[in-house]
């Protein structure tokens, strides 16, 4: 399976990806993952999904900004299509914490102008119109 990483906008912060783990069951069906089906055995979480750290559990799941256990600061983006079996509700990922990216790309869309300054948040450099 190769990640459809359209959103990136370059290479720099490629080569250092760090090690997660998403909670599957805090995603949005089709919009940030795709379940398995009888013809495809796995499923997979979508390259470029937003991420925040849930700080009661560790596991990461989809950035929002108006949440309040953690997912309000944007974490990253999901680098790579991120497989998973039937039944599973924890998936390891790699994420991009900084670099550039296109905002109009992003999985479920992403409005750059809601993202709060946290020192311990994500660098990334937003670019182009946002996605709904």
């Amino acid at each position: 399976m190769t990640a459809d990483r359209d959103w990136l906008a370059s290479r720099h912060g490629t080569d250092s990806t760090e090690t997660i783990t998403l909670d599957l069951t805090k995603l949005t069906k089709n919009t940030h993952y795709v379940e398995p089906t009888a013809t495809q055995p796995h499923g997979y979480v979508r390259s470029g999904v937003p991420v925040g750290r849930i700080t009661a559990s560790g596991l990461y799941g989809p950035y929002d900004p108006a949440a309040k256990d953690g997912r309000e600061t944007l974490a990253g983006l999901v680098y790579a299509e991120a497989p998973f079996t039937p039944g599973t509700t924890k998936v390891p990922a790699a994420l991009f914490w900084h670099g550039t990216v296109k905002a109009a790309k992003i999985p479920g869309g992403i409005d750059p102008a809601k993202i709060a300054y946290n020192a311990t948040a994500a660098q990334i450099r937003f670019f182009g119109a946002v996605s709904a």
